[in-house]
Order: C-alpha cells, then sequence, then structure tokens
C-alpha cells in the first residue's frame, strides 16, 4: 500500500510540474504579454580581461535583443510593447554539466535531467521573480583561439547556454546567437543543414521570393546565415541584418496556422 501512494505522489508531482511547464510554452507564445529574458554571465575561461568585460557588462549591451523583436513583432501585426524585456542577471561561478563525449541517447538524457536540474538550482535565491527565460552566456577571451561549442536553448525548462566572445566588437555577433536560442527556448526549430551549416531553403533564407534567390541580403534567425549562394553562407554580424521567417513566426505564434 505504502509502496503504490508513493507511485501516486510521484505521478502526481510530474503531472504537475508537466502541467506547469506546458501552460508556461502557452503563454510564451501568445504575445499577450512581455516575455522576459535574464542573462547570467559566465568567465568561461577564467582569463583577467574576460573578467574584466563581465565586470563592465551593462544591460545596454542586450538591447539589440530587444530592438530586434520590437521589430519583427510588429512586423507580423502584433501591437505589444516591449515584445522581449532583458534585464542582467549576477555573474555565475558554476558551469553547466557537460555532455559525454561517449553519445548515446542515454547519456543525453541524463545530461538533459543534469542540465535542467542546474538551471533552475544554480539561480535560486537570485531571483525574487522568476523571468521567463533564463539565458547562461559563457564568455570566452576572443584572443584565445578558443573554438566556441554550440550554443543551445532548451524548450523543456526555457533556458538556453550561449557560448560568447568577451569583446565589445562581438556584441553584435553575440545578439544574434542570443536571440537564435532564445527562440529555441520557446518552440523555434532550426532551419539550416546539421552537417554543412548552410540555410534550407526556402524555410531556412530570409527573402526565400527575392529574384534571384541568391545572394540572399539578410538572415533567417534559425537558419543562422545570410545565403550567398547554394553552397555558400556568412554569419550575421548583427540583429540588424536578420529576420523571422514564415516558417519561424508560425511556430512562435506570430503566424496562425489556420
Amino acid at each position: 500500500m505504502f509502496k503504490l501512494i508513493r507511485i501516486f505522489v510521484l505521478l502526481s508531482i510530474l503531472a504537475f510540474v508537466a502541467i506547469g511547464t506546458w501552460l508556461a510554452q502557452v503563454r510564451s507564445t501568445d504575445w499577450n504579454n512581455s516575455l522576459w529574458i535574464r542573462v547570467y554571465p559566465i568567465n568561461a575561461d577564467g582569463h583577467p580581461a574576460t573578467q574584466r568585460y563581465i565586470d563592465s557588462l551593462s544591460v545596454e549591451v542586450f538591447s539589440g535583443v530587444e530592438g530586434f523583436f520590437d521589430r519583427e513583432v510588429q512586423r507580423y501585426g502584433v501591437i505589444l510593447e516591449q515584445p522581449v524585456r532583458v534585464e542582467l542577471g549576477p555573474q555565475l561561478n558554476e558551469e553547466p554539466p557537460k555532455l559525454n563525449e561517449q553519445r548515446s541517447i542515454l547519456n543525453t538524457m541524463v545530461w538533459s535531467l543534469k542540465t535542467r536540474w542546474w538551471a533552475s538550482s544554480v539561480t535560486r535565491g537570485k531571483e525574487d521573480i522568476a523571468p521567463d527565460v533564463r539565458m547562461f552566456v559563457r564568455y570566452h577571451h576572443p584572443d584565445s583561439h578558443f573554438v566556441l561549442e554550440d550554443s543551445l536553448g532548451v524548450q523543456k525548462g526555457m533556458f538556453g547556454i550561449v557560448n560568447a566572445y568577451a569583446g565589445r566588437s562581438f556584441k553584435g555577433s553575440n545578439n544574434v546567437v542570443l536571440a537564435h536560442e532564445f527562440l529555441h527556448t520557446i518552440g523555434a526549430s532550426d532551419k539550416y543543414d546539421l552537417s554543412t551549416n548552410q540555410p534550407i531553403a526556402p524555410i531556412g533564407l530570409a527573402e526565400p521570393e527575392r529574384s534571384p534567390v541568391f545572394p540572399q541580403r539578410f538572415a533567417e534567425i534559425m537558419g543562422g546565415r545570410i545565403a550567398l549562394s547554394p553552397s555558400e553562407a556568412v554569419i550575421p554580424t548583427s540583429l540588424r541584418q536578420a529576420v523571422i521567417g514564415g516558417a519561424t513566426a508560425l511556430e512562435i505564434g506570430l503566424l496562425d496556422a489556420s
């Protein structure tokens, strides 16, 4: 009998968490209220210059993200003052869990659960009110010749981990990555070929109806790059060179599926 009660309690907790997650996801794409992003910087390489850059950070560094969503949400006919609001949280000293080099479905599932737990526990006591989305930005010194790891955005848990360079000249490109991963947290999917990083036509192109199609002038934010030809693309240097395409707008509720 005790075992049955324990199973019932666990199932009830899981159901409660699942319903809460579902409600948060629904709210995140109804575009009735501002979505609140809280950015937590992390010194990923321990470099003194990286620390100096983090110490100099202000919320204005992320104003390009707010401006991008102001422009794009309005372009789809949604009238909402400041659809996305970014706040700068305190620096964190704890790194997210590492994915096991021996990739498997089990290892990935365990890593995902650990990372979701880390994202919620590492900010405990640092928030009076929980944001809609937490973005953890791991800064690296740009002269370290370190190749940045892939960033990620997780819808279940609504958080992202962004790998970025610590330098004012990288502000624009860092914001492109942050906006891309944020959109993952509210249901947007990648629209580029994972093996080549080339945007997938037509959904990964900013202007699929352009004639001639190439070169494109802008990047579709989930396509990730400005396609110059069917086999060549460049990373946008700022969100002024990016748009939310129709397929992404449909996924995040800016367009009606009907």
